[in-house]
């Protein structure tokens, strides 16, 4: 399979190194992006893993995105950064994504479901329980039911898979896309694990979602800038249970980095990382 590493947003929240550590003063901006996948199966078309922010998020961003979620996170939204468009701009028309699988249902992370109405979108059954029927005012406030009211062709995932890494694992697409349970941020928050086939790299990518956010995390949570490390914890429907998952993360990186390459869904750092390895090996420069 093949897979490119996309930037879908970058976001430029106040705080500069307290939110993305380095030298820059507090008053700079920081830096995040939306970092997705797309693979490119033999037998099951296009799947993309997470989908940003869509075309009508671009259009009308405080509708679509609530005002609070656009003053603090200061997202740059340019329509040519949508999956949609990149999808296109590789060459293949929207209808060949034929799966969607999302880590959970943030708007940052679930707003571009609309811009291919034709695919599966893959998902655990609590996230989709707790987007569609929160229960709690934190739920009611980070799900933008307009993002989701076109009517996705939802496939639910449910607890019980396999063994993978010592983590449950349920499968998605065949055997090399699957849905890694770690609850904590969200209710049904999940990583997606992904078959690299590749002879020179890992056997696997773990596109983590919002399990961490800083790419030191996966040695040291305490090398997370102090406001990232905040705004993790305020956001979690379950901090206990996303630190003990973070933990896993880490573990799982110490014992097994050469086979899975961990990431997350924000870095910067691990997105440049990656998209630069995409290019040497295929000549092209990731957008």
């Amino acid at each position: 399979m093949k897979i490119h590493h996309l930037n879908l947003c970058t976001m430029c929240p106040v705080g500069g190194r307290l939110i993305s550590g380095g030298h820059r003063s507090i008053l700079d901006a920081g830096e995040m992006v939306v970092h997705a996948l797309l693979v490119e199966t033999a037998r099951e078309g296009l799947v993309l893993v997470d989908t940003g922010m869509g075309l009508e998020d671009v259009r009308a961003p405080v509708r679509r995105l609530g005002p609070g979620f656009v003053a603090l996170s200061r997202p740059r939204l340019r329509e040519e950064d949508t999956a949609v468009r990149q999808v296109e701009r590789l060459g293949f028309k929207r209808d060949d994504v034929r799966h969607i699988v999302v880590t959970h249902l943030d708007v940052d992370h679930a707003g571009g479901i609309a811009d291919f109405p034709d695919a599966k979108v893959h998902v655990h059954r609590r996230e989709h329980a707790a987007a569609m029927y929160p229960s709690t005012l934190s739920e009611r406030n980070r799900y933008r039911k307009v993002q989701l009211a076109h009517g996705p062709k939802w496939e639910l995932h449910d607890d019980g898979g396999d063994s993978w890494f010592g983590f449950e694992s349920l499968k998605v697409v065949a055997d090399d896309v699957l849905l890694v349970p770690l609850p904590g941020h969200t209710r049904g928050h999940s990583a997606i694990a992904v078959r690299a086939d590749d002879p020179v790299g890992p056997d696997w990518l773990l596109h983590c979602g919002d399990g961490y956010f800083f790419h030191l995390e996966k040695d040291d949570p305490e090398c997370c800038p102090p406001m990232l490390r905040k705004f993790q914890a305020t956001i979690a429907v379950d901090d206990a249970a996303r630190r003990a998952n973070a933990e896993r993360i880490r573990e799982l990186h110490r014992q097994h980095g050469r086979t899975v390459r961990v990431f997350s869904a924000h870095c910067p750092h691990e997105y440049r990382a990656l998209a630069e390895t995409e290019r040497d090996r295929s000549g092209r420069l990731p957008d």
